[in-house]
């Protein structure tokens, strides 16, 4: 295992991300205390030092059993848990971004975690009715008071994430230092904006769903049922040819697809440190194993090639040649542009 730097901070953070949402199994697929701290375990003894929960996973059971595997070495681990999400049902303001259950969702976390900080906490998801200086005040405040180290945001329009950062700058508050979104060879639309965004800001990327819900893996490519059901985006008819081009890579490099799949996350050209879950221990030492082997980059370029999107405006505008033509004078290629 090798180490990152967390976006524009100083924390080190393991080139892998343990997720804990299968964590307790009160959704009906997880794992059991015994069985997540064999995952938890095996994550440590290969040198992984960054774990992900949030309050809601497995009705805060993800925090609980969390809170006993840490214990022991709470300072060892990078903790990062989540708010947003709600904690009760019937009533608005157990959940939402608001200051009122930012306040009593991470006083909560603390008691779960029986920690006393946490090193990230991650804005969850964007709800849409709270002020962006709410927010971001909000976050600087627990900063300030050593219950957090440093904040993060997850599933968040680009335009969002910029804006509060360029508050926070101009404020002297605190800004995010990692973007938390969906990222796969299925699911590349946020290479439109949230990850040249991030790059520009210097926010490490700590993508989720990197095997596309087990898609990549080519599990259903063989037939098999899971909680990922036909006619889904997930599994349309592109995202199986390109489980099918994973499959083959893997066969070719004798490893496995989920291995394939997750490296492609880990080299792209970018800080990437991609979140791993699992339901076992095997599983979780399956994707460890990309840890050993890069792919080659005419494998990069396959896959590249397989899963492309369209870029949509402005993106296809900018880089046609009539505007690169007119925007530099008929002289484009001829600048060594190091900023595209």
């Amino acid at each position: 295992m090798r180490y990152k730097l967390l976006g524009r901070s100083g924390l080190k953070v393991s080139e892998l991300c343990l997720g804990t949402m299968t964590f307790g199994t009160e959704w009906g697929w997880g794992a059991d205390q015994e069985e997540s701290l064999k995952m938890f375990e095996a994550f440590g003894n290969a040198g992984g030092n960054f774990i992900d929960t949030a309050n809601f996973y497995t009705g805060g059971t993800s925090e609980r059993f969390l809170g006993d595997f840490i214990e022991a070495d709470r300072d060892h681990w990078v903790l990062a848990t989540k708010y947003t999400l709600k904690d009760r049902n019937n009533d608005l303001n157990f959940a939402g971004n608001h200051r009122k259950n930012l306040v009593r969702s991470v006083q909560e976390s603390l008691k779960r975690l029986k920690t006393s900080y946490l090193d990230l906490l991650w804005v969850h998801m964007w709800d849409f009715t709270t002020p962006v200086e709410e927010v971001m005040r909000g976050l600087d405040d627990l900063i300030s008071q050593g219950l957090v180290h440093y904040i993060g945001i997850s599933d968040t329009p680009a335009w969002i994430v910029s804006q509060a950062n360029t508050i926070a700058d101009f404020r002297g508050w605190n800004p995010f230092v990692a973007l938390q979104i969906e990222y796969s060879l299925i699911q590349r639309t946020p290479e439109r904006d949230l990850l040249p965004m991030a790059k520009a800001l210097d926010l490490a990327v700590t993508p989720w769903g990197a095997i596309g819900g087990g898609v990549l893996t080519g599990k259903y490519l063989k037939g098999e049922t899971g909680r990922i059901t036909e006619g889904s985006a997930r599994r349309s008819e592109q995202s199986m040819v390109i489980a099918q081009s994973v499959v083959d890579i893997a066969t070719e490099l004798g490893v496995t697809p989920a291995q394939v799949a997750i490296n492609w996350t880990r080299q792209r050209d970018q800080v990437m440190v991609p979140i791993i879950g699992a339901r076992t221990t095997t599983q979780l030492n399956d994707s460890l194993g990309c840890l050993s082997f890069q792919l080659p980059d005419e494998h990069m370029q396959k896959l590249n090639e397989v899963s492309k999107i369209e870029m949509g405006f402005p993106h296809d505008f900018l880089s046609s040649d009539g505007v690169k033509e007119n925007a530099f004078g008929s002289m484009y290629y001829s600048l060594d542009n190091h900023r595209k």
